[in-house]
């Protein structure tokens, strides 16, 4: 991977649960960090796998390595949200990161 392939801006979120002043509790997405990613659509045998089980809108983002990314966090990109499903520290190496997250529809 070169530094050059990391041109698109991206933005984590992270899930967070809030009470307001009645005891209600509230979720909320706020900002966990804005990065650079390498993106790239499933191809060949990823994307086969990933039509096998209705996934066809799963997108990977390869991002340099960032501590605390979790699957329970989403992906804000070019307006469109991404829900993360699986998270790669490649070979261990913690240089980077390839993350697959899948595209959430948003009309309802």
């Amino acid at each position: 991977m070169k530094a050059e392939d990391l041109r698109h801006r991206i933005k984590l979120q992270k899930n967070t649960v809030q009470t307001d002043d009645n005891g209600f509790e509230t979720e909320t997405w706020t900002d966990f960090k804005e990065l650079w990613a390498a993106v790239t659509n499933l191809h060949g045998r990823e994307y086969f796998e990933a039509a096998a089980v209705h996934a066809e809108n799963t997108v990977k983002f390869t991002i340099r390595y960032v501590p605390n990314i979790e699957t329970t966090m989403r992906i804000l990109f070019k307006g469109k949200q991404y829900n993360i499903t699986s998270i790669d520290n490649i070979k261990y190496a913690n240089k980077f990161i390839e993350i697959k997250a899948m595209e959430v529809d948003i009309s309802g």
